[in-house]
């Protein structure tokens, strides 16, 4: 049921991508974020979508596992992309092509629609390859490093980094035990497929109840094992690989700059996203 969940879990390769300081990774979905939402129309995502393309060929990562990591959030897309369709207001009533009451379908909502769900879709799957090329051991350093401005105002910069680096390491051993679970319960005549929405939530607290005893059972065999090893925080330690800037780094880092860079010229150029269509009709 959960065997397709790509977020956070770790894809070993030898590639471009892999290779890079897990800094400049982070620094890189960061602004791959920005560049998302600089987008104001279609040409914009359009050329978000081949520097994503660029990124999965250098990171040797299948096509189809990055594309997984959408379908848990595949309700939430649509579900927010319908939401927009039905009360997003139009600028000109010639426009509207259906209104019932305060509920108004519209040209431009529709082009809102598919600009939203395009935006989400991408930012899922930025993200995504970020946990699909870097360890969780060199996400932690990488944040910790990051944020080491912060510890001059004392702030808890590893303990944050490490709460990090546990949670994603815990989504794949987690869709494991869901996975175990709901097989135990069909095992036992559950049905989780068949019903409404209402019968389907209802079929799934028999799952909840027992993965919420396992999450706490392995958080404390965690918290037990730390203790064991003397883990005392950020106090006097050490560590083992140093995070050095590379060419990669630098390149990867002037190729977002000038997907900035070109989606700000297409924002002046073209105008917004109701401008690009209209430019695409003429």
């Amino acid at each position: 049921m959960l065997n397709d969940v790509a977020f956070g879990q770790y894809y070993p390769a030898k590639s471009f991508v892999h290779n890079m300081d897990p800094r400049a990774k982070i620094v890189l979905v960061i602004a791959f974020i920005v560049a998302i939402f600089l987008a104001k129309n279609f040409l914009g995502l359009a050329a978000v979508i081949l520097f994503l393309i660029l990124v999965v060929i250098l990171a040797r990562v299948p096509f189809g596992r990055v594309l997984r990591s959408v379908k848990m959030v595949l309700f939430l897309i649509i579900f927010t992309a319908i939401l927009n369709l039905f009360f997003y207001s139009s600028n000109s009533e010639l426009h509207i092509l259906w209104q019932w009451k305060f509920i108004t379908i519209s040209w431009e909502a529709i082009i809102n629609m598919l600009f939203l769900a395009l935006r989400l879709f991408l930012l899922v799957m930025g993200t995504t390859i970020l946990t699909l090329t870097t360890t969780p051991v060199s996400l932690t350093d990488g944040i910790e490093s990051l944020l080491t401005p912060l510890k001059w105002i004392r702030f808890p910069v590893h303990e944050l980094a490490l709460i990090m680096s546990i949670a994603l390491r815990f989504i794949p051993i987690l869709t494991d035990e869901t996975n175990r679970i709901i097989a135990a319960q069909k095992a036992r005549g559950a049905d989780f497929e068949t019903g409404g929405l209402i019968k389907r939530a209802k079929a799934m607290i028999p799952v909840l109840v027992p993965l919420l005893v396992s999450a706490f059972r392995r958080a404390e065999d965690l918290g037990d094992a730390m203790d064991a090893r003397c883990y005392s925080g950020a106090k006097g330690r050490t560590k083992y690989k140093k995070l050095t800037f590379t060419w990669r780094d630098l390149l990867g880092l002037l190729l977002l700059a000038g997907l900035i860079t070109g989606v700000v010229f297409l924002n002046i150029y073209f105008g917004g996203k109701f401008d690009v269509i209209g430019w695409f009709v003429a």
